[in-house]
């Protein structure tokens, strides 16, 4: 037996003709983590049928080896592959049984590197993936939005699946939490175009319109378009964060293998949320908004105040109140499934969490823009 603690001797091979055949004699310790595996090199073969040696087979003598590891393996397997090139034989018979299970595991030559195939741009097939691709999300997020309508339906039947406490922590968080931002976006809103347009009102000595301007404006498009935006990047970020990071953590798998449906328990509540808060918050951003305008009126203009106010009222019509009412449901809607949807198809490591949130951040503010020229188009139509 070789004592575990000696020292490693260096490991030596020689090439030896004998009766027509090569003797491959290995001496030393053939360890990998000592780094004197020395190199095989393929003249020591010589050539098959050479006229000295006339040897076609390689007999392997490890008898002088103490200890030995992969390092041993892999000379040996350098061997083989050389001896396959110059069609020699190899006779493994002198080697322990291990390692000739562990030669054996490997192949006989080493893979041929392929060059990967010069990729070309074909437009029609890049084209083509991308409307594949577009089609089949928007299938999902319909049959995401069909389940939610009909967990909602169930909901109002008194047969809801989803928790209350889920519902009102939701609420709370797209409601209540999210007056401060909202006041202050709307207020500055208000507040810049009523400025933007003192100053180009007063030249026709048309003060009071700002109010019309303000009015209009806030109600009809930039009160639901900015309370929408901010919840797009407060709230619907939120929520793709926190399914992601439930994805990764294995509690969405742990729902379904409990056959809780993912939809009533997580969606559901999520999307009720932002319906219930978003037109309460457009109307409150309208208010807000209209007092940032109020005070720049009276700062800047020869305007009183219960003329702004009576200015207001005779420039905004319940219609432009219910049209912003109906598209900040709307966005309420699209933030929420295209939010839970990004979460629900995000990976399931860290950076994943990150970035899901960073894509329906910039989803929703996209998809809220977008929605909100739809509904331009359509106002033209219907004559708003």
């Amino acid at each position: 037996m070789i004592p575990p603690n000696r020292s490693a001797l260096p490991p030596a091979w020689q090439v030896q003709p004998l009766d027509g055949r090569a003797i491959l004699t290995l001496t030393g310790d053939w360890l990998a983590q000592s780094g004197r595996i020395p190199d095989f090199f393929d003249t020591a073969l010589g050539q098959r049928g050479d006229s000295q040696t006339g040897r076609e087979t390689l007999v392997l003598d490890i008898t002088g080896v103490g200890r030995w590891d992969s390092g041993l393996i892999a000379f040996l397997w350098d061997v083989r592959r050389a001896a396959n090139d110059q069609d020699v034989g190899i006779d493994t018979t002198g080697l322990p049984e291990s390692a000739r299970k562990l030669l054996g595991l490997l192949p006989d030559r080493l893979a041929e590197r392929r060059t990967a195939p010069r990729r070309r741009f074909r437009p029609l097939t890049w084209l083509g993936g991308q409307t594949i691709g577009v089609l089949t999300e928007i299938g999902v997020l319909s049959i995401l939005l069909g389940d939610t309508t009909s967990g909602g339906a169930r909901a109002l039947s008194g047969r809801a699946r989803m928790r209350a406490v889920d519902l009102f922590a939701n609420i709370r968080d797209a409601g209540p939490s999210a007056l401060i931002i909202i006041s202050v976006v709307n207020f500055l809103i208000g507040a810049i175009l009523a400025f933007v347009g003192a100053v180009q009102l007063r030249k026709f000595a048309a003060d009071i319109y700002v109010a019309n301007l303000v009015g209009l404006a806030l109600v009809r498009e930039m009160a639901a378009v900015m309370t929408a935006i901010v919840m797009a990047g407060r709230t619907g970020g939120a929520y793709a964060a926190r399914i992601a990071t439930m994805q990764g953590n294995e509690e969405i798998d742990a729902l379904q293998v409990f056959g809780i449906p993912v939809s009533d328990y997580i969606v559901l509540p999520s999307i009720l949320a932002l319906v219930f808060t978003m037109p309460l918050l457009y109307l409150y951003g309208c208010l807000v908004g209209m007092m940032g305008g109020f005070v720049v009126s009276i700062a800047m203009l020869n305007v009183t105040g219960p003329g702004y106010l009576n200015q207001t009222l005779g420039a905004i019509g319940f219609d432009q109140f219910a049209f912003g009412f109906v598209k900040s449901i709307a966005f309420a809607i699209l933030i929420g499934v295209t939010s839970c949807r990004i979460g629900l198809k995000a990976g399931r490591s860290a950076a994943d969490v990150g970035s899901a949130a960073t894509r329906a951040v910039v989803t929703g503010i996209v998809g809220v823009i977008a929605l909100d020229s739809l509904f331009a188009v359509l106002a033209n139509v219907v004559g708003l």
